[in-house]
């Protein structure tokens, strides 16, 4: 089963399953369509991380596939710039691309597939042509200024218009780049002839990456980090991912006995924020690149920790903005899921971060470069400073949960800050309320839209007005969302599989374009 945000993506994994190959072969040739098809919100260009469960042995490894600053760009250089915080389109905001080593790497360690073998249908409907889908379609005509204001981007607006919806879209240069990358692996990306037009590109925009910071970079392979919620052990990647986030918040809100309200009464969901203000609290504070900064995930995730911040939440009035606490020692996306029949999964997440990223596309290879370090801050003894050669806070965040030590779900949540959020909704409402994947994917959602404590509580249509109004009384800044603007509260697919059975269960989310495949 392969479940994505396009069909033709979904479609194009399916195959890979068809012809023998595993999860983790069919994620890749998944996330490459996506890069065809939904070229806004991932890329070649971008970043990516991937939980993987091996059937055979049970256990769950952590990809992180994410890219560095410019090994000469520092917080002391934007300062004598003038600038305070990194703006999101700036050049500065780009990051070296983790992407295409991250695609490599998978397959090198957990798949039966080489790119070669993953990249052909990618390769020929970049060549040939794809319908533009509805949804992506009417976001890709509303974001055209940004492309006519961008680098490079003539490939993006045939006709130098964005694309109708129906309307069929050929990516010549995306197509050579991937055959690129389908010949000659990484080593064509990172120090061939896309290195090179990624520096050619980026000189005269004074972005400070260098050939030298294209070729030093490499993926790394980890232990993913968990919490029981209920019986169900629940796996994030490691930061400097925020799925901290999302186990913080999860490990809050196990000591209330969320079932005894409706999903959509103002008594739960006002708890579930307020543990979710809690969690980016201290998620905003301390996740950074655990290379060049301590992070204290075990005392974030120890269950004390979690009883203490709990008692800062009054069921009668929403809290103000929360400060982190002290634990004791110790974007556009798109997000897809595989699990294939023998058991294994493959839990995937490939981003530009913004939609369209940085604006900016290498000259003449399609790839839109990502505006990642838009993410670090500026402020002097932050754990997230930007500093030469440093991952940023990452808001992408592949999960994965299981039970009794056998894979339970592989499931996301994109778009941006939306994501923990998403991923305590989705496991709460399977978990708490029994929902299967397709009716926790239906439902309404909440989302605190910065990601910080002070956010606005944007609400989702479909909510009941008289939650809403509660919510409001309870102190909470609301903002009802309905139509287009519904966008932010993310998309998500899910895949549950029955242990005794084998049998899949798929969900993809209504909000955007997506499909299940599976045979």
């Amino acid at each position: 089963m392969v479940a994505s945000s396009n069909p033709l993506a979904s479609q194009a994994g399916l195959q890979i399953l068809r012809q023998g190959g595993n999860a983790a072969d069919a994620a890749i040739a998944t996330a490459a369509m996506l890069n065809v098809t939904e070229p806004a919100s991932t890329g070649i260009g971008g970043d990516c991380f991937a939980l993987y469960f091996d059937a055979r042995t049970k256990q769950i490894t952590a990809l992180n596939g994410s890219g560095r600053s410019p090994s000469a760009l520092t917080a002391d250089h934007l300062h004598r710039l003038g600038y305070t915080v990194i703006p999101e389109r700036s050049p500065h905001s780009i990051t070296v691309p983790g992407a295409c080593m991250g695609w490599h790497d998978l397959l090198q360690r957990h798949g039966t597939m080489t790119l070669r073998q993953v990249l052909v249908e990618p390769i020929a409907y970049a060549r040939n042509g794809y319908p533009v889908q509805p949804v992506f379609g009417a976001a890709w005509q509303m974001s055209e200024p940004v492309l006519v204001a961008g680098v490079n981007t003539e490939d993006y607006l045939p006709g130098g218009r964005a694309p109708g919806v129906g309307q069929v879209v050929r990516l010549p240069g995306l197509a050579k780049t991937f055959e690129q990358v389908s010949e000659g692996g990484p080593e064509a990306f990172y120090n061939g002839p896309v290195a090179e037009a990624i520096i050619k590109t980026l000189e005269p925009l004074g972005n400070l990456m260098t050939r030298d910071d294209l070729r030093a970079h490499r993926s790394t392979w980890g232990d993913p980090i968990s919490t029981d919620y209920r019986g169900v052990t629940v796996y994030e990647h490691p930061p400097n991912g925020q799925g901290l986030a999302a186990l913080i918040s999860l490990n809050i809100a196990e000591g209330w006995s969320l079932s005894n309200w409706a999903w959509d009464s103002p008594e739960r969901i006002h708890l579930t924020v307020e543990a979710m203000r809690l969690a980016f609290a201290d998620a905003r504070r301390y996740i950074s690149d655990p290379e060049r900064a301590r992070v204290p995930v075990k005392g974030l995730l120890d269950k004390q920790y979690a009883a203490d911040r709990r008692a800062l939440v009054s069921a009668g009035m929403a809290m103000q903005p929360p400060s982190y606490g002290a634990p004791l020692p110790g974007s556009d996306t798109v997000y897809l899921s595989v699990v294939d029949g023998d058991g294994n999964a493959c839990s995937f997440i490939n981003s530009l971060y913004y939609g369209w990223g940085s604006g900016v596309v290498a000259e003449g290879t399609g790839v839109f470069l990502q505006n990642r370090g838009a993410n670090f801050s500026l402020e002097a003894g932050h754990p997230n400073v930007l500093e030469g050669g440093k991952r940023p806070y990452h808001t992408i965040i592949p999960a994965m949960a299981t039970k009794n030590g056998e894979l339970w779900a592989s499931f996301g949540v994109m778009g941006g800050f939306m994501q923990p959020q998403g991923h305590f909704q989705m496991v709460s409402a399977m978990v708490d309320d029994d929902l299967n994947p397709q009716e926790a994917l239906n439902l309404p959602r909440w989302c605190l839209e910065e990601g910080t404590g002070d956010s606005v509580l944007a609400l989702e249509e479909g909510l009941p007005t008289a939650t809403m109004a509660r919510l409001a009384e309870l102190g909470h800044r609301v903002r009802p969302v309905s139509g287009r603007g519904r966008g932010i509260f993310g998309d998500g697919q899910i895949i549950r599989r029955d242990a005794e059975s084998g049998v899949l269960f798929g969900g993809s989310d209504p909000r955007k374009d997506g499909q299940v495949a599976a045979f």
